[in-house]
C-alpha cells in the first residue's frame, strides 16, 4: 500500500457487514403467510411440509429451496359444454368448482402449479358431469340438482385425489337449451300448457252446467212446493169463504138471489153495452119487478 492511498471509511464496512448479514438471514429464513403452505425440497427432493404461518428456517439455497403454494380454496371455472341427458335432451351447461391443494408434494408432482391442476379440473370434471347428468332426465337435473351434484362433488374427489387435489364442490351455474332447441322445447310448453288450460276450463264449464242444472231442480222444486201450498192455501180459503156465504144467505135466499143479480148487472151492463135479449129473460126479473113497483 502506497503512502497516498485513501483509507476505506469503517462506516462503510459496516454497511457491507449489514448487507451480507441480511443476504445471509434471507437465504435461511422465509415466512409462510396464512393463506400459504410451503414445500421445502433439499436438491430436488422434498424435506417436509409447512402449514402454519410465521417465520421458518432451511438450509441455505442452493442446497435448500421453498416452494410456497396457496392454502385457500381455490376456484375453476369452466367454459359451457354440451352434454346430453337421459332422454336424449341437449344441454349447454356453465359449471364450476371449488378445490383446495390438500396434499401439496403431491400436487408438485402431478400437476406442478396451479394452470396444470386447472387442465385436470377441465377434464375429470367435465367428464364427470357427462356421465353422471346422462343418467338423468332433463326434469330430473331440474328438480334434483343439489343431490346429482353432491353425487358429482364425491366422484370428483375421488379421482382427483391423486393430484394432491380436494374437491370442496361442484355445481351448475346455468344450463340451457341449445339456440335451435329452444323454440322447439318453448312451443311443446306452450302447448301442453294451453292444453292444460283448456282441460281446466271444460271441467270448469262441466261443474258450472251441474251447479246450474242442481240449483235449476231445487229451483224447479221450491217453486212447485210453493204453488201447491198456495194453491191449497188458495183453495182452503175459497172453500171456508163459500162456507161463509153460503151460511150467510142460507138465512135468506131472496136476498141472496137478488144481490148475486146485481153482481151480474154490475159486470155486464153499462153504457157502452148493448144486450140482445128477450124482454122476459130471467135475467131482468128484478128490472121488471122494479118498474112495476
Amino acid at each position: 500500500m502506497t503512502k497516498n492511498a485513501t483509507p476505506i471509511p469503517k462506516g462503510l464496512y459496516l454497511l457491507g457487514g449489514f448487507i451480507l448479514l441480511a443476504i445471509v438471514v434471507n437465504m435461511i429464513f422465509f415466512t409462510v403467510d396464512e393463506t400459504e403452505q410451503a414445500v421445502i425440497l433439499q436438491f430436488g427432493k422434498f424435506v417436509r411440509t409447512i402449514r402454519e404461518p410465521g417465520l421458518h428456517a432451511k438450509v441455505p439455497y442452493p442446497i435448500q429451496t421453498v416452494r410456497i403454494l396457496d392454502k385457500r380454496v381455490l376456484e375453476y371455472d369452466s367454459e359451457p359444454r354440451e352434454i346430453v341427458t337421459g332422454d336424449k335432451k341437449t344441454l349447454v351447461i356453465d359449471n364450476y368448482a371449488r378445490w383446495r391443494i390438500s396434499d401439496p408434494l403431491l400436487f408438485m408432482k402431478k400437476v406442478v402449479n396451479e394452470a396444470g391442476a386447472q387442465t385436470r379440473l377441465d377434464d375429470i370434471v367435465y367428464s364427470v358431469l357427462r356421465v353422471d347428468l346422462g343418467k338423468h332426465n332433463l326434469d330430473e337435473i331440474v328438480l334434483k340438482r343439489g343431490p346429482i351434484m353432491d353425487t358429482v362433488s364425491e366422484e370428483c374427489t375421488a379421482k382427483m385425489t391423486e393430484f394432491g387435489i380436494e374437491i370442496v364442490n361442484v355445481r351448475i351455474k346455468r344450463a340451457d337449451l341449445p339456440e335451435e332447441n329452444e323454440r322447439a322445447v318453448f312451443e311443446r310448453m306452450e302447448a301442453e300448457r294451453s292444453r292444460k288450460a283448456k282441460q281446466y276450463r271444460a271441467e270448469g264449464r262441466q261443474t258450472a252446467t251441474e251447479i246450474k242444472a242442481e240449483t235449476d231442480k231445487e229451483r224447479t222444486v221450491i217453486l212447485a212446493e210453493a204453488y201447491k201450498q198456495a194453491k191449497t192455501t188458495e183453495g182452503e180459503g175459497d172453500a171456508e169463504a163459500t162456507e161463509i156465504y153460503a151460511e150467510a144467505f142460507s138465512q135468506d135466499v131472496e136476498f141472496y138471489q137478488f144481490w148475486r143479480t146485481l153482481q151480474a148487472y154490475n159486470k155486464t151492463v153499462d153504457n157502452r153495452t148493448t144486450l140482445v135479449i128477450a124482454p122476459d129473460s130471467p135475467f131482468f126479473k128484478y128490472l121488471r119487478s122494479g118498474a112495476r113497483k
